[in-house]
This record gives structure tokens, C-alpha cells and sequence, in this order.
């Protein structure tokens, strides 16, 4: 009974949250500021997969999008990834409100290309967009995300508006359930 009424308190405040971060946002996402609150346009990301091909996070325009930014040396991430997993195997074909479809862009703190490939094995992070710059934590785009911890994360709508930032365990599923176009 208490897991149900912390449930119910945390999807209302990931409602209220989405809500009037919503209510402020154009619907085509025009005429938004980058940054990285809830509601700015996120900043466009480019970097390189395990192939070396550079993969733009705007190449994903259209879908909602988990930015994830994580290790494969750390427990916590590893510890979040099945249910990263599991919200990707459920909603990656959904319709969402602004956007169609879910994926993630996974973006690796990694400094030895080997050890990330293999925990993307491991884990079964079964997505097409995996990249890094095999900095850690000297990274560019994670310094200039402000990422001082991980596993961090924001999740964008269609047009990169964040819709929720640091979503783990159960808040993830019930913010992509609140955006699912019924």
C-alpha cells in the first residue's frame, strides 16, 4: 500500500512538472531558448559511435528521446540499464504526444572503447545510437551539459524540448505512459 500511494505521489508531481512545463511551450517548438531546464531546447550533440561514424542527437527529430548519459565502469548506470531496456522495448513503436516512437541516445563516459562495447553487449542496450568521446570525464559535451554524476539523463519530445530530467526506476515509464498519445 505504501509503494502505491509513493507511486501515485510521484507520477502527480511528474505531471504537474510536465504539465506547466508543457503549457509554456509552443507546440511546434519554435521560438524556444537552448538550454538545459525543463522546457528549453536541448543542445544539439555530435559524436562518435563504436564504428566511428558521427551520429547527431537532431538526427532523431521526430521521436521522444532519452539522452542518457552513463559508464560502462559504473554501478549505478549498470544497475539502471534493464529498466532503460525494458522502457525501450515497450514504447519504441508508441505515438507519443509530440513525437513518434522512443529511442535513446546513449552517451558513454567511457575512456576505453573495449569496456563500453562490451557493456553494451552485456547489458542488451539494443538501440542503434551509442556514442562518446572516450574522454570520461573530460568530455566536452558532458562538461558542457553540466554532468557531474551519472547515471543523468534528459528526455526531449520531438522537436528536443526536455520534457524530465534524471529519470530512474519507475519515473521513466510513467512519464513515457503520460506522454503516450491514446
Amino acid at each position: 500500500m505504501k509503494n502505491i500511494k509513493l507511486s501515485l505521489i510521484l507520477f502527480s508531481f511528474l505531471f504537474s512538472l510536465s504539465f506547466f512545463a508543457g503549457a509554456s511551450n509552443p507546440a511546434d517548438g519554435k521560438d524556444v531558448k537552448e538550454g538545459y531546464e525543463i522546457g528549453d531546447r536541448l543542445p544539439d550533440i555530435k559524436a562518435k559511435s563504436i564504428a566511428g561514424n558521427d551520429i547527431k542527437l537532431s538526427s532523431l527529430e521526430g521521436k521522444l528521446v532519452l539522452v542518457d548519459f552513463w559508464a560502462s565502469w559504473c554501478p549505478p548506470c549498470r544497475a539502471e540499464n534493464p529498466r532503460i531496456v525494458n522502457a525501450y522495448n515497450k514504447f519504441k513503436n508508441v505515438n507519443f504526444k509530440n513525437g513518434k516512437g522512443f529511442t535513446i541516445y546513449s552517451f558513454s563516459l567511457d575512456t576505453k572503447q573495449a569496456n563500453w562495447k562490451a557493456a553494451i553487449a552485456k547489458d542488451k542496450l539494443n538501440w542503434d545510437y551509442h556514442v562518446s568521446e572516450l574522454k570520461g570525464w573530460k568530455s566536452p559535451t558532458s562538461n558542457k551539459f553540466g554532468i557531474s554524476s551519472i547515471p543523468s539523463n534528459f528526455l526531449i519530445d520531438g522537436n528536443g524540448i526536455i520534457l524530465a530530467k534524471n529519470l530512474r526506476g519507475e519515473k521513466l515509464e510513467l512519464i513515457l505512459q503520460h506522454y503516450e498519445k491514446k
